[in-house]
């Protein structure tokens, strides 16, 4: 079992792909050069939202006597399959744009967004959009050149290229459940029901539904949840809104649970499709770690936190259930002062790709959301929080917390008196297509966010 495991810590040891990236930024560059519309897209996107066009890039359309084609193999990208008479080339070495080749005239590049609706309504554009209403897949044509072609994508747990077929029952479907997923109850007295709640809305969306487009509504709904909670959130969708973009340009979703939970927590996601990725740990001075976890349909990251161990981490602390412990490290803590993440107190925090520098600058001059210090600042990887969203903390809360020994009384009283910190939106850029985590700079972070560590005399 040691050597299993050990080995599942190395599994997913994400390399920062250089060669692939030039390619791709070079085809971006090309790209805009030859479409206006796209150029004046991306000069927006950057000075508007703090955005990078290259993180809202769907997929690349290449003409197959583009001499550029051979150089996709040389950098890692690999045939999956055709798809209305084109090849489909990926990368899985890191986060990369998937790329067609075929009988095309031009570049074409697709961007993402939540909702092409919205796109066109930003923008004034009566073009017409391929796949009606509530489609799983959605296209629409913004500009085209004789040289280059610039479309938006909308995807609901779906990965292909051509529309498919509608089914009227489906998207009703669809619009039930999504509204059962943003009504349903998150307070319960005994949040075991309320996980058991929960499986059951996911497992009547399933059979209705397949699980990716489930999945895909799920998430919504917790976007929006966090969001309401969050005034950086908000902010910033607004500003993303105004060019009809969304939240599409989302990383992952980070979702704290207490030890007692954490193995349901992975059921629910395993029941949407998900499955594991990295095991992540802090160190023992931080005492936590994570399952990352991927829904590749989907297009969704969870970042799952809990108290944990070192040797912990060697077993399957994603499904064996962890016992009770005598004191609570952050992410526990966290969990009693607001609920676990899938229940009462939604996502910890939302990280998107952004242009770092450009969304700190933006936010902290045009609306006085600050960030806090970064806790990676590598070439390949940057990240920091927005000044966390503090929160009140119910009185029953605070009193169980206290009756166990889990606080001091001055740690009571303060928590009454200034609440506690709830949630961030993350600013988080990605360059050379690395796909991991800082494992050193989250620990940090954690440290840093402590709910002890913000109350009044507390210390930094």
């Amino acid at each position: 079992m040691a050597v299993r495991n050990a080995d599942a810590l190395r599994a997913f040891a994400w390399q920062t792909q250089p060669r692939a990236w030039a390619l791709v930024r070079e085809l971006v560059a090309d790209f805009l050069s030859r479409c206006p519309a796209a150029a004046d897209l991306a000069g927006r996107m950057a000075d508007q939202t703090g955005t990078r066009f290259v993180d809202w890039v769907d997929s690349i359309t290449l003409p197959s006597r583009d001499g550029r084609v051979p150089r996709l193999a040389e950098v890692g990208y690999t045939e999956q399959g055709h798809e209305a008479g084109m090849a489909v080339f990926s990368h899985a070495g890191g986060i990369f744009p998937p790329i067609l080749v075929g009988e095309c005239v031009g570049l074409e590049v697709a961007i993402k967004v939540d909702s092409v609706a919205d796109f066109a309504a930003a923008h004034r554009i009566e073009a017409r959009i391929e796949g009606p209403p509530l489609g799983l897949f959605r296209r629409m044509e913004v500009a085209a050149t004789g040289e280059a072609r610039l479309t938006v994508v909308e995807r609901h747990g779906y990965r292909g290229f051509t529309v498919p077929e509608f089914d009227a029952r489906e998207a009703i479907a669809r619009l039930s459940h999504l509204e059962a997923f943003r009504r349903r109850r998150r307070e319960f007295d005994d949040e075991a029901a309320g996980i058991a709640h929960l499986a059951g809305l996911i497992d009547d969306a399933l059979a209705d539904l397949h699980t990716a487009a489930v999945c895909d509504l799920f998430f919504a709904a917790e976007r929006e949840y966090w969001m309401n909670r969050n005034h950086a959130a908000q902010v910033q969708y607004a500003r993303q809104q105004r060019l009809g973009l969304g939240w599409a340009n989302h990383d992952h979703h980070t979702f704290r649970s207490s030890r007692e939970h954490f193995t349901r927590l992975i059921g629910l996601w395993e029941k949407l499709g998900f499955a594991p990725r990295e095991r992540f740990y802090a160190g023992a001075e931080a005492g936590w770690g994570a399952q990352v976890m991927e829904q590749p349909v989907a297009g969704i990251v969870t970042f799952n936190d809990v108290d944990l161990s070192p040797d912990e981490l060697m077993g399957d602390f994603a499904h064996e259930p962890l016992p009770r412990r005598d004191a609570l490290g952050t992410i526990g803590l966290w969990c009693g002062l607001h609920g676990d993440s899938i229940l009462q107190a939604g996502m910890h925090h939302l990280e998107c790709q952004f242009d770092f520098d450009a969304l700190r600058e933006q936010l902290e001059r045009e609306h006085a959301v600050k960030m806090m210090t970064p806790f990676t600042d590598f070439p390949h990887l940057r990240q920091a929080f927005t000044e966390g969203q503090r929160w009140p903390v119910a009185e029953t809360r605070i009193r169980r917390l206290l009756d166990a020994g889990l606080i001091t009384a001055e740690q009571a009283r303060q928590f009454r008196e200034q609440g506690a910190i709830g949630s961030h939106l993350e600013n988080l850029e990605r360059n050379d297509g690395f796909k991991g985590f800082n494992q050193t700079g989250v620990s940090q972070i954690i440290s840093a966010t402590d709910p002890r560590r913000h109350l009044a005399g507390a210390g930094a």
